[in-house]
């Protein structure tokens, strides 16, 4: 699975590493291009799964260069009841919004 920015590949994961909640695909920290992303200072706690970390996709160089503001988010440490209600640990996989093409 690929996730697109920009005709960019921002992250690319077997399947079977993809961990799925409330219909979002999460790729795993290993697998994200890390160059594109940028910590966004974008709060926001969930209530279940707990403190999320927002990322600005950012391509710096070229003509067309540009961003894509909170585009992906993560848990760094979601809370332990989430990740047993998910039946998985997803700390620190990323998710993708805005922008961002996810393909098979």
């Amino acid at each position: 699975m690929r996730a697109l920015w920009r005709d960019h590949v921002v992250a690319e994961s077997p399947d079977d590493r993809i961990v799925v909640i409330e219909g979002n695909r999460y790729f795993p920290p290993d697998t994200l291009e890390r160059s594109f992303f940028h910590a966004s200072p974008t709060p926001y706690t969930c209530p279940w799964k707990g403190e999320c970390q927002y990322w600005t996709l950012r391509e710096s160089q070229g003509e067309t260069a540009g961003e894509a503001v909170d585009a992906a988010w993560s848990y760094p440490t979601p809370f332990h009841t989430a990740i047993e209600r998910v039946g998985a640990d997803f700390s620190g996989y990323v998710a993708f919004g805005g922008g961002v093409t996810i393909l098979p």
